[in-house]
């Protein structure tokens, strides 16, 4: 039953007529603004932070030795926007990652055979930093950031 305030059909009883819409739109506006750099600045943080935790993990066991600490100074990261998005990347050129991460068994193309147990440093460290980074970006989406 239409409401005396609003005559549309399906409005509740208790249901005004509100003429604030300029208002809405200017403060959604002013929220659209502010949502960019808000995540902007999550992704840069949460994403040093992955970096910082990724070396934790790989200076000695459980995760990979680190007897020089090359391989563990090769981890960096980015940040990088592209019209609305943010894009944050961790990663290492260092080509015995994978190996380390995930373990090596078989022969490898000059025909050597490992049997090279894994040493998880990247997959511990994201367990870790996703829940929080999770929380951040879900603040900024309710507006308490």
């Amino acid at each position: 039953m239409p409401s005396p305030l609003n005559p549309h059909p399906n409005a509740h009883p208790d249901a005004g007529v509100y003429s604030n819409g300029a208002q809405i739109a200017a403060q959604l506006d002013r929220r659209a603004a502010l949502t960019l750099p808000a995540a902007l600045s999550v992704v840069r943080h949460y994403t040093m932070l992955l970096e910082t935790r990724i070396k934790a993990h790989a200076s000695g066991r459980p995760g990979p030795n680190a007897p020089t600490g090359d391989y563990r100074r090769s981890w960096t990261h980015t940040v990088q926007t592209s019209g609305e998005t943010v894009i944050g990347t961790v990663g290492t050129n260092k080509p015995q990652a994978r190996r380390l991460e995930f373990g090596f068994v078989g022969a490898d193309s000059l025909g050597r055979i490992y049997n090279q147990r894994p040493y998880p440093h990247v997959g511990p460290a994201v367990a870790e930093i996703q829940p929080r980074f999770l929380a951040g970006m879900r603040e900024i989406a309710e507006g308490q950031s």
